[in-house]
């Protein structure tokens, strides 16, 4: 009797201790998924680390750190350090890249975003605002992910795009033989052919040197990259063409977006809606600054008729627009809306 009751009481143990160890077991497991994976990303864009892009970037990254408790921490990389835009997107498709900061050279991966590099397509800055904040800016978003396998995560506003010049430029006629930096986007090439120039591709981490030297003699970017790069060392003349309402785009991979966890990928996105607050206040907050430094250095700033300009530039919108249903699509539900 005394041995079957020790046979019982061991068998009854040893189930009670596989019932704690299950117990304990399962309780490990939750604990590891619910810890998050300690993670450092990389941010790149090819501004100066003075610009609103970099400001809203390092925004960016102290909330997603503060959003995830550390889980996440994301390492920036400003003026072309990981590469230019081009490099940067191809980085985020290979996954080398986790974050960038791009605008026109995404054409060159879904050819409809070319649309939104044509010069006087928004009217203003409050129809920029509604496209992009918008039905349509959350399609391209969408596009933009089945297309190149980078996800947008949110459109940041810039200031209007000026061309600079060492030559005072009030007219379409007086660009006749001057070559113009754009970017490597077919529209903008396009359109300045159209008002006259002769517009030169180039990664604008080339700009500052080409202009020093002669190689190109003007060029057009929002007032903060002209400011942040001291373009005004090589330019007489800022020209207050407005011919852009422009945006660059906080994008990731999605590559490393699905390394994180649901809660990180909800910190990021939560952190990119905060940071685009953030960044669309200061860049035109700072506008007024930067010009005044500007000025204070010696560049000129010149206002123009901008309805020539328009004009000319305007005779290539049908040929972009025609280029896909995709295309014809985007730019007549930008232009249809109010």
């Amino acid at each position: 009797m005394k041995k079957a009751w020790l046979i019982m009481m061991t068998f009854i143990l040893s189930i009670a201790l596989l019932g704690c160890g299950a117990k304990e077991s399962t309780k490990s497991a939750s604990g590891s998924s619910g810890e998050e994976k300690q993670v450092t990303l990389k941010l790149g864009h090819i501004a100066a680390e003075n610009d609103p892009w970099h400001l809203g970037a390092k925004k960016f990254a102290e909330l997603v750190e503060e959003k995830t408790n550390g889980s996440v921490k994301i390492d920036l990389y400003a003026s072309s350090t990981l590469g230019n835009d081009r490099d940067l997107i191809e980085g985020m498709q290979l996954g080398s890249v986790d974050f960038a900061l791009v605008a026109g050279v995404l054409s060159n991966f879904y050819e409809p975003y070319a649309i939104l590099e044509l010069p006087y397509l928004f009217r203003d800055r409050e129809h920029m605002q509604n496209v992009l904040y918008g039905e349509v800016g959350q399609k391209l978003k969408e596009d933009l992910l089945a297309n190149a396998q980078v996800r947008g995560l949110e459109f940041w506003e810039r200031t209007p795009r000026q061309l600079t010049a060492n030559e005072k430029i009030t007219s379409p006629s007086e660009l006749d033989g001057i070559k113009i930096r754009v970017p490597e986007i077919p529209a903008s090439i396009a359109a300045w052919e159209a008002m006259g120039a002769t517009p030169t591709p180039m990664a604008f981490s080339e700009v500052y040197s080409s202009l020093q030297t002669g190689v190109i003699d003007a060029q057009e970017n929002p007032v903060a990259l002209i400011e942040s790069t001291k373009l005004n060392e090589v330019q007489k003349y800022l020209i207050n063409t407005n011919h852009v309402y422009g945006y660059v785009m906080l994008t990731m991979s999605d590559i490393a977006y699905k390394k994180l966890s649901k809660d990180q990928q909800k910190a990021v996105e939560e952190a990119a809606k905060e940071a685009t607050e953030y960044e669309n206040k200061i860049v035109y907050e700072q506008e007024k600054e930067l010009l005044e430094k500007l000025t204070g250095a010696g560049m000129e700033v010149v206002d123009v008729d901008t309805a020539p300009f328009m004009e000319k530039a305007k005779t290539v919108h049908g040929e972009f627009a025609k280029k896909s249903p995709e295309a014809q699509e985007l730019y007549d539900s930008i232009v249809n809306t109010k």
